[in-house]
C-alpha cells in the first residue's frame, strides 16, 4: 500500500485532521513520554499531514506513546495527536499481519466481567 492510501485510511481510523494543527508544540511539552521519543507528538501530526506515513511506522515512537491523552488536553484546536499514535500502531500491526483475531472468535473470549466499554472501543477500533 503507498503512502497515500496509508495516510487516508489513517486518518479514516482516527477521525484527526492534522491541517487544524498550528504546531504551537503544547501537546509535545505535556508529553510524559517526550525524552522517550524519536518524533514527538507535533511532528507526529506533521508528518502525517506530509504523508510521511512508512517514516512513523517505522518508528519505535508509536510504541513508546503512553496514549494518555495529555496531548489531546492541552491542544487549542482539538487535533488529538495521541488518536493518531493510536491508529498508526494499528496500522503497523495490520501492515506486519499480527492482527489474528477473527470476529467469530471473540464470543468465546468474553466473559461476565469483561467490560462493555472494552467490546465498543475494540469494535469501533478494527472496523474501519
Amino acid at each position: 500500500m503507498n503512502n497515500n492510501l496509508k495516510k487516508e485510511q489513517l486518518l479514516r481510523m482516527s477521525g484527526v485532521e492534522p491541517l487544524k494543527c498550528m504546531r504551537c508544540g503544547k501537546c509535545s511539552a505535556t508529553c510524559p513520554s517526550y525524552d522517550e521519543m524519536e518524533y514527538h507528538p507535533h511532528q507526529f501530526v506533521y508528518m502525517v499531514e506530509k504523508g510521511e506515513i512508512d517514516r512513523l511506522l517505522a518508528s519505535k515512537s508509536i510504541y513508546k506513546c503512553l496514549t494518555c491523552f495529555a496531548c489531546v488536553e492541552r491542544c487549542p484546536r482539538g487535533v488529538e495527536p495521541a488518536k493518531l499514535i493510536d491508529s498508526l500502531r494499528t496500522l503497523a500491526v495490520r501492515e506486519k499481519g499480527a492482527n489474528h483475531l477473527p470476529p467469530d472468535d471473540i464470543p468465546a473470549l468474553i466473559d461476565e466481567d469483561t467490560p462493555q466499554q472494552l467490546l465498543m472501543a475494540a469494535l469501533r477500533k478494527y472496523s474501519k
